[in-house]
């Protein structure tokens, strides 16, 4: 097979050497100094077994090996989290980027030759993670993340793993692997407990691919949840709404929900919203433009008093839920469509700073359908039917960093791919399962005590919710 591709052209970056022209003790003492850990534990074996002979160092071994097997049977979390990974580490930096490397490169194009020597891109750093690895690779010169990008697949074949994804370092030369080893996001993940404390710059809704918690941030932030039928995008807004809750009950939050489908979606969380409209597209637009009226009347008062909108009992946040974006665009009248459009981009482009922000759910993220879907700061991509929507949900570039949707299986529904903030690499994660019952119960425990039930856009004031004792709850 001839292996000789564009990299023949390439011309040798500074690091990289011809490796092949080296005589074999000194390739392999190049290899080793790149792996210090490996090195120091062959050298305390060769230290041991000269000083204190072989049968020591074979007991020693041994002994070693026992340890491990024992810990590993009585607290394998703990061996995973420490002597586990490094281990791993080093096994992994060994053999899988160590003696595969080469042939994984040279046949995936990554590696070339030029004026009869060989440049391979360089191993630096290997970190053995639960669930992924991360290897720092020197890149040989006339190369860029993207071709790398290009060829993510291969190497995830080549490297015996889930995915790979290549993430920019931030200096020149350099680049991360984060080869997926195993999958955090394979099993459900339960709902989330209610936090006592809200934080509403970072509400944890999920799981990261990491294992982390996956934050969203509502105050100043609109966000766009897109996915195909069954991807899950139910399980995001529960699990926001979810979060939000104590500050529901104390007045801090309000939520103006917009449910297209007649209310079947979100109708079994109706005690916790303060306006809901489900039933024609006039009560929706009727709602909508009740939130732009309110935003102009807030933003006069705040003008000139602060420029950063505080929740609070008085002010509260308004999050305008509205569970399906295109009923509301691309399906309505035209008069309706007309009323729509209008509020709409007016709530999106002036509401964030003065708390009034949009959470809008969509299966279809086409320009026709959401032209101004580039006005939301947060974008939530779930499992989508081209692999081209996720570009037009992301931003351009999310596919060729990893990011691809159509590849999300429908049997893991709330899996996506998102923008995190502080992050310049998309991000798996996973949202939280909220079942019927738990939408139930926190319906119960976190309604507020004065609440408001639309009948399409118009608002009907309830009676305060009565205690046990039949006595009014207060204000």
């Amino acid at each position: 097979m001839n292996t000789t591709t564009d990299a023949a052209r390439w011309v040798p970056a500074p690091g990289s050497v011809a490796r092949h022209t080296w005589p074999l003790p000194a390739r392999c003492a190049w290899w080793l100094l790149h792996r210090p850990a490996l090195a120091v534990l062959l050298a305390a074996a060769v230290a041991v077994g000269v000083l204190a002979g072989p049968v020591l160092l074979g007991v020693g071994l041994v002994v070693i090996v026992a340890v491990l097997v024992v810990w590993w049977r009585v607290r394998p979390a703990g061996l995973e989290a420490t002597a586990g990974r490094v281990l791993l580490g080093i096994w992994r930096s060994a053999w899988t980027y160590g003696a595969r490397w080469r042939t994984a490169m040279m046949l995936s194009g990554l590696g070339g030759r030029f004026e009869n020597d060989e440049y391979l891109p360089r191993v630096v750093r290997v970190r053995a993670g639960r669930w992924a690895d991360r290897v720092v690779v020197r890149i040989v010169a006339g190369q860029q993340p993207a071709d790398w990008a290009r060829r993510a697949d291969a190497l995830a074949h080549a490297f015996g793993a889930r995915a790979v994804q290549v993430r920019e370092t931030g200096r020149p030369g350099y680049l991360e692997l984060r080869v997926g080893r195993r999958d955090p996001l394979a099993a459900v993940v339960p709902a989330l407990p209610v936090p006592e404390q809200i934080d509403l710059g970072a509400l944890p809704i999920g799981r990261r691919e990491d294992g982390q918690p996956w934050t969203v941030r509502l105050a100043g932030a609109h966000v766009l949840i897109a996915g195909a039928t069954g991807a899950g995008k139910g399980s995001v807004l529960w699990s926001l709404i979810r979060a939000v809750a104590p500050g529901v009950r104390d007045g801090l939050v309000h939520l103006w929900v917009l449910d297209p489908k007649g209310g079947m979606e979100l109708s079994a969380g109706a005690p916790l919203f303060r306006r809901f409209a489900y039933d024609s597209a006039d009560d929706l637009a009727t709602l909508l433009e009740e939130a732009v009226e309110v935003m102009n009347a807030r933003a006069a008062r705040l003008r000139g008093v602060t420029r950063k909108h505080t929740p609070s009992t008085d002010e509260p946040l308004i999050v305008v839920v509205v569970d399906e974006l295109a009923s509301l665009t691309a399906y309505a009248d035209r008069d309706e469509r007309r009323r729509i459009n209008s509020a709409l981009p007016l709530l999106i482009s002036k509401g964030r700073a003065v708390g009034v922000v949009v959470v809008g759910a969509l299966q279809d993220p086409r320009k026709e359908t959401i032209p101004f879907r580039d006005l939301f700061p947060t974008r939530i991509a779930l499992a989508l039917v081209e692999a081209e929507q996720t570009d037009l949900v992301l931003g351009r570039g999310a596919r060729q960093r990893g990011a691809d949707c159509s590849r999300i299986p429908l049997t893991q529904p709330g899996t996506a791919w998102v923008w995190c903030d502080g992050e310049a690499e998309p991000t798996r994660v996973r949202a939280s399962w909220v079942s019927d019952h738990d939408i139930a119960a926190l319906a119960d425990t976190y309604a507020p005590a004065h609440r408001g039930s639309g009948t399409g856009g118009r608002v009907v004031d309830l009676p305060p919710v009565e205690d046990s004792d039949g006595e009014a709850g207060a204000a």
